[in-house]
């Protein structure tokens, strides 16, 4: 029989061929959808109708481009799909409720036994935590790099009303905020006095004067603690009084009292003309800012304090890298804590083979930030569950490069490059960035890509199940002389073999 007469018999069978797919993908979380060729939808599964906010019975037979904004929509004849066999993207899909948000696409086209395609399978995953990690990482470094900015000022100027003016510039910037205040306690009378201020549109916030337990900014004051009021036209204490208040149109409050070495300076206070609920990154970076007003005023009063205010400086400094460290983790889909642990099993063989304190401080910035090329590494590349191909593999390579050129031009960080730069150079010449070989790799990168390396085998990844212990003992082994520097891959294995790790 000829095979276009019998093709014409079988309209029912290859929705039959399609559908038979269904048994395959009802429970998977990602969310799968089947069209045919012209773009109806034939079938799709409970997490893709819930993630567009539809029931399952509310798509089927509808165009699928009902899930794309207009701007996306493409609609290709049939006959352009005989040569395609799918593709890849990211794109914005939209919800029943018109709201938009950021999806990894996978489309492969389904063809019958005459290589006929017949319709496309569709896998869809919501990236919008994926993004918002990115999006952190680079709000947390914007940050990391006003801190910095703050403590170059306080160091090198003991001019308060100056880097007072530096806090509060940046203040308004990055918390978009409308105005704000600081006030100094004077130690003689215990009255908070006005320093310096943002955004006020009346000049009578110059000449506040208040008590301690008076008005909200004594209240911060006495009681020592921030406090925040998301609206003020129903909280029965005034700021400074109720009519300017109502002058300045202000609505939601915020109050940091500035202490340092346990002793109060002042009050930071915050002032927005609209309701305000800000996420905790935003109290960590107001409270990280109070902790620097502290330490500038405390500069200018006691300069003998200074080593003390460097301290809590760098604590500040430490907490943020922290916190970047775990949000690099979610974005690059790692184990949780595999900073962390890489971070701390590379300290304990530094301190194994001698570094001392402070080569290994900057030892562990440079383990928990060892991937921070990756921010310049699209989510297609990072992310994709296959093997790369040649061209992305040289794109994920740049990785390296890309930590070194964000990393240099901050100096607090900037002797701790080492590992994020060359933590890829192997000690037979055959790593890069730039094919180091043998000990013209730094110190820190030789122990780090060995606990790197541990650490990943024994972790599981989108595309393979954790190594066992032993087979990742004898992969390392195997590497002896290659990959690792054959003496400090002996301390590695000593102390592996007393449990320290």
């Amino acid at each position: 029989m000829p095979r276009t007469k019998k093709h014409k018999k079988l309209p029912a069978a290859k929705e039959k061929e399609l559908l038979a797919l269904k048994k395959a993908v009802e429970t998977m979380q990602l969310g799968v959808t089947i069209t045919d060729t012209k773009g109806k939808i034939l079938y799709v599964n409970s997490a893709d109708a819930n993630t567009h906010g539809y029931s399952v019975d509310e798509l089927i037979g509808r165009d699928v481009r009902i899930l794309a904004p207009n701007t996306l929509w493409k609609k290709r004849p049939a006959k352009s799909w005989v040569e395609t066999k799918g593709w890849r993207r990211e794109s914005l899909n939209v919800k029943k409720d018109g709201t938009f948000f950021p999806v990894h696409l996978m489309s492969d086209v389904v063809k019958n036994r005459y290589g006929e395609p017949i319709g496309i399978v569709t896998t869809c995953e919501d990236i919008s935590e994926r993004k918002r990690a990115g999006e952190q990482i680079q709000n947390q470094l914007k940050m990391l790099m006003t801190l910095r900015e703050i403590d170059m000022a306080i160091l090198s100027s003991f001019d308060l009303r100056l880097v007072l003016n530096v806090l509060l510039d940046h203040l308004i910037e990055h918390l978009r905020i409308h105005a704000a205040l600081v006030t100094l306690m004077n130690p003689h009378t215990q009255v908070l006095e006005y320093a310096e201020s943002r955004g006020f549109r009346s000049p009578e916030i110059r000449g506040i004067k208040l008590r301690l337990n008076e008005g909200l900014s004594g209240q911060v004051a006495f009681e020592r603690r921030l406090i925040s009021v998301p609206d003020l036209t129903k909280h029965e204490a005034a700021v400074v009084n109720r009519s300017f208040i109502e002058q300045e149109n202000i609505v939601s409050y915020f109050g940091l009292p500035l202490i340092a070495k346990g002793n109060l300076k002042g009050t930071l206070e915050l002032f927005h003309r609209d309701s305000l609920t800000p996420e905790p990154e935003w109290i960590d970076f107001l409270e990280a800012l109070g902790a620097q007003a502290a330490i500038a005023i405390d500069n200018a009063t006691m300069l003998s304090d200074l080593e003390r205010s460097n301290t809590d400086i760098t604590l500040a400094y430490d907490t943020t890298l922290d916190g970047w460290s775990r949000a690099l983790d979610l974005r690059d889909r790692e184990t949780e804590g595999h900073s962390k642990r890489v971070a701390e099993m590379t300290l304990r063989i530094g301190q194994e083979l001698g570094m001392d304190d402070h080569e290994l401080l900057h030892v562990r910035k440079g383990a928990l930030l060892h991937d921070i090329g990756k921010m310049g590494i699209p989510d297609s590349i990072l992310l994709k569950p296959g093997p790369l191909t040649d061209d992305e593999r040289m794109m994920m390579q740049k990785h390296t490069a890309y930590a070194f050129e964000m990393l240099s031009p901050i100096k607090y960080l900037r002797q701790s490059i080492d590992i994020p730069y060359c933590h890829h150079e192997k000690w037979d010449g055959s790593g890069y960035p730039r094919g180091l070989k043998g000990e013209e790799i730094p110190f820190a990168a030789r122990i780090f890509t060995i606990v790197d390396v541990w650490d990943a085998l024994l972790s599981a990844r989108p595309y393979r199940q954790a190594f066992s212990r032993e087979w990742a003992l004898e992969y390392l082994r195997s590497r002896e002389g290659k990959d690792f520097d054959p003496k400090i891959l002996k301390v590695f294995l000593s102390l592996l073999e007393k449990n320290v790790f």
